[in-house]
């Protein structure tokens, strides 16, 4: 199974040291695929206090400063708070920590229909960002997506229903994809609601920018769509519309980007698929989810009419 650190492991006290906090105190949050999260409360505000348990030190620094070069160009989005000797992470045992700033609100989830203009502006927005800006002239490019190394695990799936029909719909899309290069922005990669926090003025913050990455903006608002445009485990053409509505009051879509989102939908949920049974069957085999990648042969069915719902 995946090690996660645990509120026994952390030494509050070392944690308080190095970034100057008093009458603190720490409590797990909960979520997280990846790293492990704690609320911290003192005397100078509230933080939370990621260990990340699935980087080094040269990724970790990346992420801190990505998040930061985002937070300084007006990403709503939390700040990354620097240790006592102006250091972006600091290094606990063998995992790299990043501290930041507390985003007060709620994870609602789903994301409210009424809220979902929104969040598709904010995306919109990130993707009109310049690109080499300090802070983000170093994003990787399309993380987001699989490798050919990971690709080609595929046919060696030990469910061959799934390998046969997974292989299947990547090479579709691939086809298509072929035929039609988009500049690349940089985008977030993971916009689903439990990295969206809801606060009390409506307003929303986007979180956890580790697969941040320069790519094809359609695959990312396909992303989107596959994080807050789902009800009932298929895509809602009303979610969809109003997600859509919202990212075109910033970026319009051309003609050929409507014909083109529901290719990327299915790319993005092709991508979750592959991650969800790699790691709750081969990586980290969890009998409890181990059926969890199958939820997107249902999605991926039910994208069929997006273009209609697109115009």
């Amino acid at each position: 199974m995946a090690k996660y650190t645990t509120l026994e492991q952390i030494d509050l006290a070392v944690v308080a040291e190095r970034y100057g906090l008093t009458g603190h105190r720490l409590a797990p949050l909960p979520g997280g695929a990846a790293n492990s999260s704690f609320h911290v409360v003192s005397d100078t505000g509230e933080f939370v206090l990621t260990v990340l348990d699935n980087h080094d030190v040269s990724s970790a620094e990346a992420l801190a400063a990505h998040t930061q070069g985002l937070f300084l160009l007006g990403v709503p989005t939390v700040s990354v708070v620097p240790a006592v000797d102006g250091s972006a992470i600091t290094v606990f045992g063998d995992r790299p920590v990043i501290l930041k700033a507390w985003a007060d609100g709620t994870v609602e989830q789903p994301l409210p229909e009424g809220m979902l203009p929104e969040a598709g502006r904010i995306l919109a927005d990130l993707h009109a960002l310049p690109t080499g800006t300090p802070g983000l002239s170093d994003i990787p490019v399309g993380t987001r997506r699989l490798s050919t190394e990971q690709e080609s695990l595929v046919p060696e799936f030990p469910d061959r229903a799934f390998s046969d029909w997974l292989g299947d719909q990547f090479a579709r899309v691939h086809r298509i994809e072929a035929a039609t290069r988009r500049p690349r922005t940089i985008t977030h990669g993971d916009l689903f609601d439990d990295n969206i926090i809801v606060g009390a003025d409506g307003r929303l913050t986007f979180l956890d920018w580790e697969t941040v990455s320069l790519d094809d903006p359609l695959l990312d608002l396909g992303m989107a769509a596959v994080g807050l445009a789902q009800e009932d485990g298929e895509l809602s053409p009303q979610r969809l519309r109003a997600l859509v509505g919202g990212y075109e009051q910033v970026r319009p879509l051309t003609d050929q980007d409507r014909r083109a989102l529901p290719t990327e939908i299915v790319h993005a949920a092709l991508i979750i698929a592959f991650h969800r049974y790699y790691r709750h069957n081969i990586r980290f085999p969890d009998a409890g989810k181990s059926g969890y990648h199958l939820e997107m042969i249902k999605f991926v069915e039910s994208v069929e009419g997006a273009a209609e719902v697109l115009g």
